[in-house]
């Protein structure tokens, strides 16, 4: 491990390394898919290798570019929050990658694919590492402009139009957002994320604050997909390749929304007032995204409802404020990440068999045919929908604990009826797609390719192995120090200024 001070020249590289990526895929990758799909998976390892690195780390490290200090220069920062995000993140984007060569066979131009691929990574790696308000801003739209291009990536109507709805919402989003960031900037005179704290703390301004947190709550809310904020979810995650489907669900909006969230309403502006308001929209998209899924006939479909549902249950946790409600919105912010970017990759495999055949209805019996796309499937499934021992069962449990600690009964039993709920929506998949009898049409179809199946059993291990994080020495490690950074609130200000050297 070399995460001391001197290691904070390593963090460029969370940018570097994916940009120099997909400037090599667009020169290169046009002599030779292979030169695509080498350099497409060899980013993302050398990332999960670089996040990895800083696993423990419970000091804040701060680069500074170009040698400029805040307010007047923009600094990367990492911190225990800042980790857990960014081993999330590079793992999903791995296993999504090493599933696309095979996966992506389908479609011409495979260079253009991992050079938007690798586009959206940089943006996501950014907005996590960045200490600077605006190039929040900047990485965010890096991200989401080539998420654009990737759900519109098949260029059929339905793609097409999923796409505009999709840039049209977000843009909005985006717009929120900046207005909230300009008002922060006339009133503070910095950009940087720890001095604008420091400014708010000194000279605080009730009005201003409240009306900015209502600007990021919709911008970042949106870019979340939360109710009711949802309408181009449903739309572009079952629309997109089913390894962009993958990151899209299972860390896009994470890092481009829920993490941007809480990092911004308990660090810089402090969440005192606004737990309330995300208890509440927890719960109804916890609620509503569940009812929706319950009805849906469309494979992606339903998995992307099911988003919006798993997504209520991180705010909800997040809203209660206290340190096991932190803790357990981490813990399930991770658990869903990997278990559904493992069951949108399980509905690839499927589209991959079938020749695009996404109608519950049409299916059934597949077992038989794709065992491993089967098993590691039941396995995703069970993990989300909170069946022991699977890491999904274990992060549901601490939710509904904390809800308990803090006396808000009517959230953990809403939380318990929607997790049986979603239960009951996972074994209907389960059931119309892998068991029953085999259709005379899918006699023929045979198992994905091997990177595929490996890219979805390494995901179910994880699933299976996240339940550990609950183990003192591994919590300890990878857990607590996020915890520790929104348990401290607007105290990261204090902590990123005292680590400037």
């Amino acid at each position: 491990m070399f995460c001391a001070k001197e290691s904070c020249s390593i963090l460029p590289l969370f940018v570097a390394v994916p940009l120099a990526g997909a400037f090599l895929s667009s020169l290169l990758g046009k002599t030779s898919s292979k030169i695509s799909d080498f350099l497409g998976s060899l980013v993302p390892a050398i990332l999960v290798l670089l996040s990895f690195s800083f696993i423990g780390l419970k000091e804040v490290l701060v680069y500074k570019m170009g040698g400029w200090i805040p307010p007047f220069g923009i600094v990367f920062v990492v911190d225990g929050l800042t980790v857990l995000m960014l081993v999330t993140v590079n793992v999903v984007a791995l296993m999504s990658t090493i599933f696309s060569i095979s996966y992506m066979e389908k479609y011409t131009d495979k260079w253009k694919y991992y050079t938007l691929f690798l586009l959206m990574l940089t943006g996501m790696n950014g907005a996590v590492i960045t200490g600077d308000m605006f190039n929040l801003f900047v990485w965010l739209e890096i991200g989401a402009i080539s998420s654009y291009a990737l759900v519109a990536f098949g260029t059929e109507g339905e793609e097409l139009e999923a796409s505009f709805k999709y840039a049209v919402m977000s843009s909005v989003a985006s717009l929120f957002i900046l207005v909230g960031i300009g008002l922060l900037y006339s009133y503070t005179s910095t950009l940087n994320m720890a001095d604008i704290s420091r400014t708010l703390v000194a000279k605080p301004n009730a009005n201003l604050i409240n009306f900015v947190f209502i600007l990021f709550l919709l911008g970042f809310g949106l870019k979340s997909a939360i109710v009711p904020f949802h309408s181009w979810l449903p739309d572009a995650h079952p629309s997109a390749p089913a390894p962009i489907s993958a990151m899209l669900s299972g860390v896009l909006i994470k890092s481009l929304g829920i993490y941007a969230l809480v990092r911004i309403f308990y660090n810089v502006l402090g969440v005192a007032g606004g737990g309330r308001v995300l208890l509440v929209l927890g719960l109804i998209s916890m609620v509503l995204g569940a009812l929706l899924a319950i009805y849906q006939k469309d494979l992606k479909r339903l998995l992307a409802y099911s988003t919006i549902s798993q997504v209520g249950y991180i705010v909800f946790a997040f809203g209660l404020g206290t340190p096991l409600g932190i803790f357990a919105g981490l813990f399930h912010l991770i658990n869903h990440a990997v278990a559904k970017a493992l069951m949108f990759l399980n509905a690839g495999s499927v589209v991959y068999a079938t020749d695009n055949v996404r109608d519950l209805d049409q299916l059934g019996g597949l077992r038989e045919k794709m065992p491993v796309t089967a098993n590691t499937s039941l396995i995703g499934s069970m993990s989300i929908a909170g069946v022991p021992p699977l890491g999904g069962f274990w992060s549901k449990l601490v939710i509904i604990f904390a809800a308990v600690e803090s006396k808000h009964w009517a959230g953990a039993f809403v939380a318990i009826l929607v997790s049986i709920v979603t239960l009951a929506y996972y074994l209907k998949l389960q059931k119309l797609v892998f068991f029953g009898k085999l259709p005379v049409r899918w006699e023929n179809i045979k198992e994905s390719p091997v990177l595929m199946c490996v890219s979805m059993i390494v995901l179910s291990c994880i699933c299976i192995a996240l339940g550990l994080l609950l183990l003192p020495q591994l919590r300890s490690v990878f857990l607590d120090p996020a915890v520790e950074v929104l348990k401290n609130g607007v105290g990261y200000s204090k902590a990123v200024f005292e680590n400037i050297k």
